[in-house]
């Protein structure tokens, strides 16, 4: 098995660890993006909301697809990635990081392929997260029945229905803007990691330890990780927002004419606060995740590695 390929299943289990660990902030931060103003409340009274109608597991609403989702994003995500650092490494012969360009090239394609891949698996995450929060605006009573929650084929299905095909690619103009995010996180933290790494092994090798090499620990990664996402999820928030609006399927999100034009909408329609709603849970879920995730990977990783090499030498 190709290293890319190494990377790709440790990401894409690592993921899976971090989606689960903080979905309910996820899908918190979802329903905070599409709600309009009138709907708009705070997150403390959404939980409430939730639990009282859908019972506890209501915030977990669209898992399943997120699990799948993250899977394949992180897995398809890695792979070019490091497919393309590990290109550009060979193309240079080089034995250092990547720059902060090249690091923006990597990013760039792979988030690219990313995004046309899994947006129709957001489309339908992002169509259950806010099913509910339709049901409930239609009910004529608080206390009416809670209405069930469709599964992934079920809501496909609907999708299709009621939109066509096309409708799974529904918000991938400003999701393929948001490509910028990983850019940003990946770039950030691959500088960060080289600027950590040299300024280590140059204290290693000023105490003696000639050819010494640092090597990061997991809570480094972890810390990595957080800053990172942290950088990438606050500079690029307004676009996630235009983004699960229109993978929701909202009316009147349909009327943006661009990612741009969603962004000016809703400073029009709803002031500068409309851009950041649910950033809250958004940037503790995504700090966390991003975390979670490049710990988990890189120890996954080391996992799955020496695994297949003792299998190889067997």
């Amino acid at each position: 098995m190709s290293d890319s390929a190494i990377h790709a299943l440790a990401g894409a289990a690592g993921g899976i660890v971090a989606m689960t660990a903080t979905y309910p902030l996820i899908f918190l931060s979802t329903r905070a993006a599409v709600e309009t103003k009138r709907l708009q409340k705070t997150s403390y009274e959404a939980v409430l909301d939730i639990i009282k109608r859908e019972g506890f597991f209501g915030l977990y609403s669209g898992l399943n697809s997120s699990l799948l989702g993250i899977a394949i994003t992180n897995g398809v995500y890695y792979y070019f990635y490091e497919g393309s650092r590990n290109f550009i490494l060979k193309a240079r012969n080089g034995s250092k990081g990547l720059s902060t360009l090249e690091s923006m090239l990597a990013g760039l394609i792979a988030g690219s392929a990313t995004t046309i891949i899994s947006n129709p698996i957001w489309v339908v995450q992002t169509t259950q997260a806010v099913y509910s929060m339709s049901e409930s605006s239609k009910a004529s009573s608080p206390d009416a029945p809670r209405a069930e929650r469709p599964g992934i084929v079920q809501t496909i299905q609907h999708i299709l229905r009621k939109d066509g095909i096309t409708a799974l690619w529904r918000g991938l103009g400003p999701a393929l803007v948001l490509v910028i995010n990983p850019i940003i996180q990946y770039t950030v933290f691959e500088q960060l990691k080289n600027f950590l790494v040299a300024g280590r092994t140059a204290k290693l090798r000023a105490s003696g330890a000639k050819n010494a090499v640092a090597v990061l620990s997991d809570l480094d990664y972890f810390l990595l990780g957080a800053l990172s996402k942290l950088v990438a999820t606050s500079s690029t928030y307004p676009y996630i927002v235009v983004k699960s609006r229109l993978q929701a399927g909202q009316a009147n999100a349909q009327r943006y004419k661009s990612a741009f034009d969603g962004v000016a909408t809703i400073v029009k329609e709803e002031g500068i606060e409309g851009l950041y709603k649910g950033v809250g849970s958004k940037l503790t879920q995504s700090v966390l995740t991003a975390a979670i995730l490049f710990a988990g990977q890189k120890r996954i990783y080391e996992v799955i590695k020496k695994a297949l090499t003792r299998v190889a030498a067997q």
